[in-house]
């Protein structure tokens, strides 16, 4: 799964298809998980808008892997897998559909990223510095 599948994997997050023994309360949008954002390498503006939306709903899993994903981008890496491992432990398992049409669950997920993290997928590979 690349990096671009991972982040806009989260935006098509079914609240829904929650697997959880408690109803979820996640009603957050695609367009509120920042994957547009993520997407495009513009982690400053995917983590400001994340930010304050987990304030509110601190177990949203969709919402903890997207800013752990928006963290990672950044360069911060501890801040990455502590959202992460937040999401693994959320007591709300949600099923996630990946941009690849392929669906799985946010613990798995979280895993996954985590993995990717640890592999140093999120760094770029080479960073082009473009001068006027």
């Amino acid at each position: 799964m690349t990096l671009t599948a991972l982040a806009i994997a989260l935006a098509a997050s079914n609240p829904a298809a929650d697997t959880s023994a408690a109803q979820t309360d996640a009603t957050t949008q695609p367009e509120e998980l920042g994957a547009a954002s993520l997407a495009k390498g513009e982690s400053g503006q995917a983590i400001r808008a994340l930010e304050p939306q987990l304030k509110s709903n601190p177990s949203d899993p969709a919402l903890l892997i997207n800013l752990g994903i928006a963290f990672a981008q950044a360069g911060e890496e501890a801040k990455a897998r502590a959202m992460f491992k937040a999401a693994m432990s959320s007591h709300k398992q949600l099923e996630l559909e990946t941009a690849d049409g392929n669906s799985t669950d946010s613990r798995r997920l979280a895993r996954k990223a985590i993995a990717m993290l640890d592999r140093g997928e999120f760094r770029p590979a080479n960073r082009l510095v473009m001068r006027d």
